[in-house]
């Protein structure tokens, strides 16, 4: 793991206090809207990798904050 991605990985810690993120947490993080999160899943890019939990067409996502530094690391700068 890299420098910025520990550091992201502690901020999102200290934040969010879980291991996981919803849709809508992840949409605030990219800040974007809840549906192009949804857009997003349906073409399979433009996010992290995610965990539907359920077969359901409306089943729950979430998104490991693992992977969730690991993509913000990619896709942002740090000053």
């Amino acid at each position: 793991m890299t420098k910025k991605q520990e550091l992201i990985l502690q901020d999102l810690k200290t934040r969010y206090k879980k291991s996981t993120l919803s849709k809508r947490e992840m949409a605030n993080e990219l800040g974007i809207s809840y549906s192009t999160i949804d857009g997003y899943i349906a073409k399979g890019y433009g996010i992290p990798n995610y965990k539907k939990l359920g077969k359901a067409k409306n089943a729950k996502v979430v998104f490991n904050i693992l992977d969730v530094a690991e993509f913000l690391t990619q896709t942002i700068k740090i000053a």
